[in-house]
């Protein structure tokens, strides 16, 4: 059986780089950090380090341990919290990631309604995009993680899933996707978009500001179904900046609710893009059921997604 003490030794060299790093990282001896490595390649039968000028490098098979390595010692981190709360010898903690847009909106008002209900709750809170958010949910460093997937209704034969990787999810908003174009009436020069629900065929002249990966990738799509390549000028993740340049004129973009619910500039014109939706889940990771302060955080959210404010 792999010991697990080695096992947090090579994932501290995998990310500090070095033996000297992960030594000062540790508070370890150096010979102690190259003590436990050349033990578990012992253990493995596997070369894990390898020189690399001055320095060293992991191998193949140290870089696949490295990840697996930390994947495991997190899920370890949070059973020994979740141990720790159940049996009373701390107040409970839950750690949350998610995207921007959720962060501005559900997630303050989620956090605020746990506060009132238990006061000696710890929620902890990290940024980061729906990728990023499940590797940090799968490592165990996250309890929860929101994320979001796209659905086109007239092009997609069914909603996005919940599941993935061995992860959970719950639904907790389908919002729908706006096209968003300055107040002020277009140019002279440019073509007046028809009345009435928005084609996305009538902007495939002007200049298109992009934001994440995935919402480039969903608006490339979307804009491809109207049959048009999208010129996008301009690529930004800061919803507050895309606005500014929409409203500058510099522009036109794509945003779900979220992003117009945590604000709203007063110089743009958003109008829903019909069929067009965003799907927010809460996703945790294992067998159910989930620990109770997870299922409480992921309640609490559902609430704040609804728009209901906490009790008074």
């Amino acid at each position: 059986m792999l010991d697990v003490t080695r096992l947090r030794v090579l994932v501290a060299v995998a990310r500090h780089g070095s033996v000297t790093a992960a030594a000062r990282a540790l508070n370890y001896a150096q010979p102690s950090i190259s003590h436990h490595i050349a033990r578990l390649e012992a253990e493995t039968g596997a070369r894990l380090l390898q020189r690399a000028g001055r320095g060293v490098r992991l191998t193949d098979a140290g870089l696949l341990l490295a990840a697996r390595a930390e994947e495991i010692l997190g899920r370890l981190d949070a059973a020994e919290n979740e141990l720790a709360a159940h049996v009373g010898l701390r107040e409970g903690r839950v750690r949350l990631a998610a995207f921007p847009s959720a962060l501005g909106t559900i997630v303050p008002a989620a956090a605020a309604r746990l506060e009132a209900e238990s006061p000696g709750m710890d929620l902890v809170l990290a940024e980061a995009e729906p990728a990023d958010a499940l590797d940090m949910l799968r490592t165990g460093y996250v309890d929860v993680a929101l994320v979001f997937r796209h659905y086109q209704q007239d092009a997609d034969p069914q909603p996005p899933g919940a599941d993935e990787g061995g992860a959970r999810g719950t639904l907790l908003l389908d919002e729908p996707v706006h096209l968003v174009t300055p107040a002020d009436p277009v140019p002279a020069a440019a073509s007046a978009p028809p009345p009435g629900p928005p084609d996305l065929a009538a902007y495939a002249q002007r200049r298109w500001i992009a934001g994440c990966e995935r919402c480039r990738g969903y608006l490339i799509r979307q804009c491809a179904l109207a049959g048009f390549t999208p010129n996008i000028a301009f690529t930004t993740d800061d919803y507050v900046a895309v606005q500014a340049l929409v409203a500058a004129g510099l522009g036109v973009t794509t945003l779900p609710g979220l992003c117009l619910r945590a604000v709203r500039h007063p110089g743009i014109r958003a109008i829903p893009l019909p069929g067009a939706r965003r799907h927010v889940f809460a996703m945790t990771y294992g067998d159910p059921p989930d620990p109770p302060a997870t299922a409480r955080l992921i309640d609490v959210l559902a609430l704040a997604a609804d728009g209901q404010p906490p009790a008074a």
